[in-house]
């Protein structure tokens, strides 16, 4: 089914045009507001909690929320700023009928977008975001007065949330000795992060964690990753951790300042959980370094590739009954700890493969080398297709000739932002760079 309005992650865009507009959103609201109505039936009214990130238009967009799923008799409880996976717990552990995060994540904050969580605490079905898009095209109306939702404010959210993540680390183990540098991001995770790390023992370095609405990922965080690896030198930390704007996402350092991404954590994390029992198979997607694979085959660890996306890692993770996956940007999903992806949590689970194995971060990582992978963005209009370029179709297979078995190349358009992302990947660095930029140069103007 073609979807209007949701994209990979949600509804996204440029606060003010369409679809994050005041207007639509409280329509999204009271579309959301009418399927859980009907599937909730039998339980009586509905409850939907609302989280957001720290991005200025959070409080407009919170308030049309509201207003629309009030307008279809569902109560609503707000967390105010509050990670992504945090709502997803919360909705779970309160039995809530859905939980709704008010977030662009890794975007600037000039962009702004409304994503969904069941009452599992997993992301809504294509199913039931096309009903809900089929809602919202049809007017919108009222219920009387009587059976209007009510809103009031969850107050311990927070303290809920740090106590969960804390549960997921080992009860035997601890972070004592441990100098963190912990880059917030100026986002959701500002005032939550530093508790749940200090409270575990470590000495707690926060950047990024005073966020004023306009400067969420703004040189800081999982897509800035320079600002915590040179925090980790300045201070002579023995590790840095950085999230996201709404703290989904983990990219760590060790103490010489040296990046480590997704790829590289899952294969920790996985690593570690071999120690204590078997791993049937992990699943990466179609951007996951090869080396990555390559390793998991040698220690006879089943691996499969899904779609860009954590939604679409969590699909085949559940269809091969998996529970490890990730994605190279830093989205890591470990469902014996939590339904979706955390960056807290996944932080927290390479940390406690460190402590066990009582080796560092380099040394844990030491049989891993990636492959050299160049990837480019190009931006493009919206609904550009470049399957229908010949120009780039051609360069695409004479590039994939050439590679031969060394190598491959991938084209795709994303799923959040107008941009095409090309991505080489060979064993000489300069060759995925050069062939990378012939394909993007292809693009036309």
């Amino acid at each position: 089914m073609a979807r209007k309005y949701f994209g990979t992650d949600g509804v996204r865009g440029l606060v003010g045009v369409a679809p994050i507009t005041p207007d639509f959103v409280m329509r999204l609201g009271y579309a959301a507001g009418k399927v859980l109505a009907k599937t909730n039936a039998a339980s009586g009214r509905p409850t939907v909690l609302i989280g957001k990130d720290t991005r200025i238009s959070g409080y407009m967009l919170e308030s049309a929320l509201e207003a629309g799923f009030n307008a279809a008799g569902v109560d609503v409880m707000l967390a105010g700023p509050m990670p992504t996976p945090a709502v997803a717990y919360l909705t779970r552990a309160l039995r809530l009928s859905a939980g709704v995060v008010i977030s662009a994540s890794h975007n600037p904050f000039q962009d702004n977008g409304i994503k969904f969580f069941s009452e599992h605490g997993t992301k809504l079905p294509d199913a039931v975001e096309h009903e809900i898009e089929t809602m919202i095209d049809q007017p919108m109306e009222c219920v009387p007065a009587e059976k209007l939702g009510r809103a009031k404010r969850l107050e311990d959210a927070k303290g809920r949330y740090i106590e969960f993540c804390k549960s997921t680390f080992p009860n035997e183990l601890d972070l004592r000795g441990l100098r963190i540098v912990l880059d917030c991001a100026h986002g959701a995770a500002y005032h939550i992060a530093p508790h749940v790390f200090h409270e575990l023992g470590a000495e707690v370095i926060a950047i990024g964690n005073k966020p004023n609405g306009f400067n969420i990922n703004d040189g800081f965080g999982a897509t800035a990753p320079k600002a915590m690896a040179a925090a980790v030198l300045e201070h002579r930390a023995d590790l840095g951790i950085a999230l996201d704007g709404d703290a989904d996402r983990l990219v760590m350092c060790d103490g010489a300042g040296r990046i480590y991404n997704g790829d590289e954590l899952l294969y920790v994390m996985v690593r570690d959980r071999m120690m204590t029992g078997p791993v049937a198979g992990a699943v990466g997607t179609l951007m996951t370094n090869m080396a990555l694979e390559v390793a998991f085959k040698e220690l006879g660890i089943g691996f499969a590739r899904a779609k860009v996306g954590d939604r679409y890692v969590l699909e085949v993770m559940k269809e091969n009954g998996w529970l490890f996956g990730g994605e190279g940007s830093g989205h890591l999903l470990a469902l014996d700890k939590h339904t979706t992806g955390d960056g807290i949590v996944s932080a927290l689970q390479v940390l406690s493969a460190l402590k066990r194995s009582g080796k560092s971060l380099d040394k844990c990582c030491k049989e891993l080398t990636l492959y050299p992978q160049t990837l480019i963005n190009v931006r493009v209009p919206a609904g550009f297709d470049w399957t229908k370029h010949p120009d780039m179709v051609a360069e695409k297979e004479a590039v994939e000739a050439e590679l031969g078995d060394t190598g491959r190349v991938l084209i795709r358009a994303s799923g959040t932002e107008p941009l095409i992302r090309v991505m080489v990947e060979a064993k000489n660095a300069q060759v995925a760079e050069s062939t990378a930029r012939r394909i993007a140069n292809k693009v036309p103007a």
